[in-house]
């Protein structure tokens, strides 16, 4: 039961959680969760399941705690290709082209491209072919020298926002080849400036130049918090909203003179 052990104690520490907070989440006492970190009390399936809950761990934790603590995992995983899954994927397919004329992309765990509707060209226009062969991974494309690196504007703040966002996900949810990536992007990246009496953080609209001109877009992402598939579980919406009253003409008039469909092959 060490290995249940030392990974319940792992998880805890990386939540900054107390035993007692810990055990008020998970409907126990500090007694029993000392007793499971001890490796004193052998904990029932359920018991696993409630504590991976208060962790709010990623359903591929769960499984690997459960598995640790010598259970069958809980969560399915399931190809993205599989039948089972084609209901979900037209469905998000059918969102994204509800968002037209703006962009919107679906990513995988590790920002991997899983699906876009057909705006997406916009931002990718001028990208070396290289990062646009699949398996597309978008936060290499937004940040590198050849990809859309050159036409943000506000770069340096832009690329903090997205590597924030890289480092927020390892912390939750470790994995080598996030942290290779995280290190990679880095590399691209000038180290962020001192923060001044009016700066107001590093989640800000993105300046991209594009064949329309200098468009601002706002970014919200979607997470599919009550899935119970570990596939499903780890995609993301992310979609592209008008910063101002230009950018949404500017889209609007673009894909009507000029249609994106069918360049670039990003509909997947």
């Amino acid at each position: 039961m060490s290995a249940f052990s030392d990974t319940l104690r792992a998880w805890r520490a990386k939540r900054r959680l107390s035993q007692l907070e810990l055990a008020l989440r998970a409907g126990t006492t500090q007694r029993h969760v000392s007793f499971l970190e001890s490796g004193r009390s052998i904990p029932g399936r359920g018991m696993v399941v409630r504590v991976a809950e208060s962790l709010e761990l990623p359903l591929r934790d769960r499984n690997a705690l459960l598995l640790a603590a010598g259970y069958a995992p809980g969560y399915p995983e399931t190809a993205l290709d599989s039948p089972r899954l084609r209901p979900v994927l037209d469905s998000l397919r059918r969102l994204l082209d509800g968002h037209l004329p703006y962009p919107a992309i679906v990513i995988d765990r590790f920002g991997d491209l899983v699906a876009a509707n057909d705006a997406v060209t916009l931002l990718f226009e001028d990208a070396a072919p290289e990062l646009l062969d699949p398996p597309v991974n978008v936060p290499r494309l937004a940040l590198h020298p050849q990809g859309m690196a050159p036409r943000i504007a506000n770069f340096d703040e832009w690329a903090q926002h997205v590597l924030d966002g890289l480092r927020l996900a390892n912390e939750r949810s470790p994995h080598e080849r996030r942290a290779a990536l995280l290190a990679e992007l880095e590399g691209y990246v000038p180290p962020p400036p001192e923060p001044g009496a009016d700066h107001l953080g590093f989640a800000v609209p993105m300046r991209l130049r594009t064949r329309l001109g200098e468009l601002s877009l706002t970014t919200a992402i979607t997470t599919f918090t009550t899935a119970v598939d570990v596939t499903i579980s780890e995609l993301r919406l992310e979609t592209f909203l008008p910063g101002d009253e230009v950018t949404a003409k500017a889209f609007t008039a673009g894909l009507r003179e000029d249609p994106v469909s069918g360049r670039g092959g990003h509909r997947r």
